[in-house]
């Protein structure tokens, strides 16, 4: 069921909800959670496409807060609010609202939000792109127990990490890192089979990639060598390497699909490392709602070697 409301409040846009469902015979929804899907009228399509998807493994009340910018030659601006509600099979497995705020309304995104938050449920807030400097001094990040930026979206993604770790607070995260757990998993369970001293790493990516440069920090961080980072052509991350003194341990994947596992002693393996879509990284962030510690710790990791090398 689809509803649109011009001009309109936060209370009649909670009305609104409430008759769409009763309208289809499901006045509760079994929701979990609330997701803020913060982002501009450019990317919104993508964005609330990706999060419904992830919603039919975590059902949930997706917001859309659109702020809308005055064009034209006269700008006009006035103070208004403008929704679109779908329930039951228009909004996949929960609920979508998209706020669209006009005017001076683009201030107080955070009045307009609460009312609409789920009751005695978490709310997760999400910036595709244009994400605040400190998301939890946000006036949306402040209603949130989890707060996800990503980035890649950024002009300079690697320099946007250093922005990260300035105003970094528990509860914040990154699609960047989220794009890493094959990664992290693979060469921890690399190493558990091969319990070796590691004496250095070296992270070879495209250039400018903010997940190449985490996943470098990590290493640094857990095993305490330096990690040279190596351009290369990608796509993304393409080899990693920890070295030994019995030899290499590498992940090789060139074409974004397959990797290579290489162990000392043993024979190369091939294992699925694909690229995830957004709606994939998404509903693995929204798994977990508690402070992700390792993420902290290795975006606050003052790089032992910077740059990339040819």
């Amino acid at each position: 069921m689809r509803t649109e409301l011009t001009d309109t409040t936060s209370s009649k846009v909670n009305r609104a909800l409430l008759e769409a469902r009763r309208a289809i015979g499901s006045p509760t929804m079994g929701l979990v959670l609330t997701l803020l899907v913060v982002t501009d009228e450019e990317n919104a399509y993508d964005a609330v496409r990706a999060a419904s998807e992830a919603s039919h493994e975590h059902p949930c009340r997706i917001i859309a807060v659109i702020n809308r910018t005055s064009r034209g030659p006269h700008k006009l601006r006035a103070t208004r609010l403008d929704a679109e509600l779908k329930v039951g099979t228009d909004a996949g497995t929960g609920e979508i609202v998209m706020l669209r705020l006009h005017g001076e309304l683009t201030g107080q995104a955070g009045s307009v939000v609460l009312p609409l938050l789920l009751p005695d449920a978490p709310v997760v807030a999400w910036w595709p792109a244009g994400a605040p400097a400190a998301p939890a001094r946000d006036s949306l990040g402040a209603l949130a127990q989890r707060r996800i930026t990503d980035a890649q979206a950024a002009s300079d993604p690697v320099a946007e990490l250093d922005v990260r770790a300035a105003a970094y607070q528990p509860g914040d995260t990154d699609l960047a890192w989220t794009r890493l757990t094959p990664w992290r998993a693979l060469l921890a369970a690399a190493l558990d089979q091969k319990p070796l001293p590691v004496t250095g790493a070296r992270v070879e990516s495209e250039p400018d990639n903010p997940s190449s440069e985490l996943l470098a920090r990590w290493l640094e961080d857990r095993l305490g060598v330096p990690a040279a980072r190596v351009a290369s052509e990608g796509p993304v991350i393409t080899r990693v390497v920890l070295e030994t003194a019995a030899g290499e341990i590498s992940v090789d994947r060139p074409g974004g699909v397959l990797a290579t596992l290489a162990l000392p002693g043993s024979p190369d393996r091939k294992v699925a490392l694909k690229i995830r879509s957004g709606a994939e990284l998404m509903a693995e962030e929204l798994r977990r709602l508690d402070a992700d510690e390792i993420y902290g710790a290795a975006l606050r990791r003052r790089p032992l070697q910077t740059g990339l090398c040819a």
